[in-house]
């Protein structure tokens, strides 16, 4: 496989990451916890397909401790009992949140009373944020057919 354009060396792009990146270091900076973000990034990025982000937060992920197990076990989640009840809830948000589409009136009141339960105001806004930020990126790097495996943690740094 092969990308259908080049995002890297590009003008557009430049300009367009500055800005989609602005909005994810925001996200980075709230107190939502870490080992969440990188949950929900992987998990919008399996539904959407995206080979590059899946591969890139579950490195990302493992290279800042997260467990090899409860990486297999994302898209699974529901089944298994390694991940939080605030986890859980946030993870939920983002198959709702991705699948928006798929579900008459988007994300249902009970995933949104769970996520009420387990963060607060500014971790709502950021799991907003961060579940709209990835659905972004899925959907540019899928159009463009950019491949995955080769990416190596903090690679964007």
């Amino acid at each position: 496989m092969s990308a259908r354009v080049n995002f890297f060396g590009n003008d557009t792009t430049a300009k367009l990451m500055k800005y989609i990146n602005s909005a994810g270091r925001v996200i980075s900076e709230s107190s939502l916890p870490a080992a969440t973000g990188e949950l929900v990034k992987i998990r919008a990025s399996q539904i959407n397909g995206c080979g590059f982000c899946t591969d890139m937060h579950t490195k990302d992920a493992a290279h800042a401790g997260e467990t090899a197990q409860r990486l297999n076990l994302v898209a699974a989640w529901r089944e298994a009992t390694v991940f939080t009840d605030a986890e859980r809830a946030a993870l939920a948000l983002t198959e709702e949140g991705t699948r928006i589409a798929d579900a008459a009136g988007g994300v249902s009141d009970e995933v949104w009373a769970d996520v009420v339960e387990h963060f607060d105001d500014d971790q709502q806004i950021a799991l907003i944020g961060l579940i709209a930020l990835i659905n972004a990126y899925n959907r540019m790097n899928v159009i463009a057919t950019i491949p995955a495996g080769s990416y190596t943690p903090g690679q964007f740094s």
